[in-house]
């Protein structure tokens, strides 16, 4: 099957395009954009990967769903396009980004600047149906997004992981923490977030392990 995505994830995961899941997955999303509508916009359903190269990867973010209402989901896990209002979780990773490291809050939500960092923002399912949280889960998603944290676990050294939330955690437990650095806290969300989101500092213990093995930071 032909799937368009970036080269060096197309190499790594090109064996999950011919597997029968990955069929069928194809087969409901398919169905799905051209009967209901749809988030995100399907050119870009594989962006978190086309915006940051396998070989490029220093820190993986780990997502659930997209975002379901309009104008939100653009294919990176908690960020939404220019002009869009900062959903919650957000504004509080942006809250724990300025405790943390003194910078000031941005005006946009859009994330891409991380991504072109080495920032994988990877949701465990790229596709929702609009107005229905969780509506694509279970098609299949998850599978091949296990595959993504499987290459990078065990053909890369030294990244970070940072998994918020019960779910996040489940999806990375298999990592080797011997071999990266993999980081924990409650959800960013609202309900969660006083929880141990705040005052988690996992921004400034990923450029700390970054720059400790030599690896440029990130600009959060």
């Amino acid at each position: 099957m032909i799937v368009k995505i970036e080269e060096s994830w197309k190499h790594r995961l090109k064996d999950e395009f011919e597997k029968p899941y990955f069929k069928s997955l194809t087969d409901f999303v398919r169905n799905e954009y051209s009967t209901r509508t749809v988030y995100p916009p399907a050119k870009l359903i594989f962006n978190a990967f086309d915006k940051c190269p396998f070989h490029k990867v220093k820190v993986v973010i780990v997502g659930q769903d997209p975002y379901h209402e309009p104008g939100q989901a653009h294919g990176l896990c908690f960020s939404v396009n220019d002009g869009v209002r900062i959903p919650p979780s957000l504004v509080n990773i942006y809250k724990e980004i300025h405790n943390d490291l003194g910078t000031p809050i941005p005006a946009s939500g859009n994330l891409e600047r991380w991504s072109r960092q080495g920032v994988l923002l990877l949701n465990a399912t790229l596709t929702v149906r609009a107005h229905q949280a969780g509506s694509h889960q279970h098609k299949g998603w998850e599978e091949f997004t296990d595959s993504a944290i499987y290459h990078l676990a065990n053909e890369r050294e030294n990244l970070v992981f940072i998994l918020w939330g019960a779910y996040a955690q489940r999806k990375g437990g298999n990592i080797d923490a011997n071999r990266h650095l993999v980081l924990r806290s409650t959800h960013p969300s609202p309900l969660s977030a006083h929880r141990g989101f705040f005052g988690n500092k996992h921004f400034s213990k990923t450029n700390a392990y970054l720059q400790a093995n030599g690896i440029e930071p990130i600009d959060w």
